[in-house]
């Protein structure tokens, strides 16, 4: 099969979508690979690196998509990219489709098979590729939103962990899930005082059990919501629904009453955020302030540590992508589950129902609409 990676086009995404490592991999399966010309300079990998590995280099982005078949990127395609995209052309990358209609409306146009990473499954239930960037996320959201509490950055000019004789800052993590239990792990370390609220109380026992009874586990209600969000210095929003779109939590109204510089990092900003007030935002211009209030809204937090992500990012993705180019399409794709979950549009249709019911669009299951095709 010939598999294709071009170069991130999202502002500020230094990520690859293919290392020299998962190309070696699928070379030696028999595959022809190629890779768009400085695609992986955002983590010191040059075109020599890749040619040494097997690899063709496709001088720009529309030689790269002629040739390839199996498309491996990092964050969804922007507007000219869905454009040259074909209905023989499988696409396997981040997507969050369900905050998106003009993506998914584009991707629907192309008649291609559409694969998110964020809707894989694996077999304990879990979300295999999404797992290593919302570890990072997690983890990155809560040092990048510690530095916004700073004056000369707007923030109310208080320090994580405090001083001696003088309180800790209030932390608190609306989702305890991957990207909550990570922001959790750092914000600890720093030293601040950390709340975490969730839906499930089997999930506030795990997190209770997991920082050894340092954090204060509660339940989260409209009531409390409310109660911490109003005392917090920061608030990391880490909600999560598979697929789906995020629910607002904090509304504008929630951030009126809150503290003057206070930081709101929302991490579901690519599933459209859990604020009333987020919008996306870029590395290069990471925050805006509503009300007083400083938002944290970056939509590709781990772009910021590549070499990281792209790495950590890889060692998940390589056996999904081996398998896509080893059995086939449309094989790979009847025989895993796991992976099936992760199709999200397919030849014009939508195969995740998610998607379907938050943009109203009309869902078929992936399970029927593969076995009418040809791929």
């Amino acid at each position: 099969m010939k598999i294709g990676s071009p170069k991130e086009s999202k502002d500020q995404e230094f990520r690859v979508g293919l290392t020299p490592e998962s190309v070696s991999a699928l070379v030696a399966d028999g595959h022809e690979l190629w890779m768009e010309h400085d695609a992986g300079l955002g983590i010191g990998i040059t075109d020599a690196d890749y040619q040494g590995v097997g690899a063709q280099i496709a001088e720009d982005a529309a030689r790269l998509f002629i040739e390839a078949q199996l498309l491996i990127k990092v964050k969804e395609p922007n507007a000219a990219e869905r454009q040259r995209l074909r209905s023989d052309h499988t696409l396997f990358t981040y997507l969050h489709l369900a905050s998106d209609s003009a993506q998914t409306a584009d991707l629907i146009s192309s008649n291609a098979v559409c694969i998110a990473y964020e809707t894989v499954t694996d077999e304990a239930g879990t979300l295999p590729l999404l797992t290593p960037m919302s570890e990072i996320a997690g983890r990155l959201a809560m040092q990048e939103a510690a530095t916004h509490l700073g004056k000369h950055n707007g923030g109310m000019g208080v320090l994580l962990g405090g001083a001696n004789g003088v309180e800790a800052a209030t932390v608190v993590i609306i989702g305890g899930g991957i990207v909550g239990s990570n922001a959790c792990q750092i914000a600890l370390g720093l030293g601040a005082n950390v709340s975490i609220l969730d839906s499930s109380a089997a999930k506030l026992e795990q997190l209770a059990r997991q920082f050894g009874g340092r954090i204060n586990c509660v339940l989260s209600t409209p009531a409390s919501v409310e109660q911490y969000v109003i005392s917090a210095d920061l608030v990391v929003g880490a909600v999560l629904i598979p697929g789906g779109r995020a629910t607002k939590i904090i509304s504008s109204a929630l951030v009126k009453k809150m503290k003057a510089g206070a930081v709101i990092a929302d991490v579901a900003i690519d599933q459209g955020g859990c604020c009333e007030n987020s919008r996306p935002t870029t590395h290069r211009d990471p925050t805006f302030i509503v009300d007083g209030v400083i938002h944290y809204c970056v939509a590709n937090i781990p772009g910021a540590v590549p070499k990281t992500a792209s790495q950590a990012l890889n060692n998940a993705t390589l056996p999904y992508i081996k398998e896509l180019a080893n059995k086939g399409i449309k094989n790979a794709l009847l025989e895993n589950v796991h992976l099936r979950n992760g199709l999200n549009v397919c030849r014009g249709s939508i195969t995740r129902p998610e998607i379907a019911r938050d943009l109203g669009l009309e869902y078929s299951p992936a399970e029927s609409v593969l076995a009418q095709l040809d791929l």
